[in-house]
């Protein structure tokens, strides 16, 4: 069943190989932060962000599986 939370985690999950996978994207040298050429602190900043999406849609699903619990649950009573 799609609904609108399972979308959001699918984007959740889906952004980061889109990102990583768009070589053209980041293969460059400029801007460079802190002497770090862009083409390597852009993947380590897709490092921290993966985890925080990651994160994000795990606790959607956590809740969309309470939530579809408490649906089967209270259809049954």
């Amino acid at each position: 069943m799609v609904t609108p939370v399972r979308v959001i985690i699918a984007l959740c999950l889906l952004a980061p190989f889109v990102a990583m996978l768009w070589v053209g994207s980041y293969a460059k040298t400029d801007p460079a932060f802190i002497g770090i050429p862009f083409f390597y602190w852009y993947q380590m900043l897709w490092v921290l962000i993966s985890t925080a999406l990651t994160m994000i849609a795990y606790k959607l699903w956590q809740r969309d599986q309470r939530a579809q619990a408490s649906q089967k649950g209270g259809a049954a009573e």
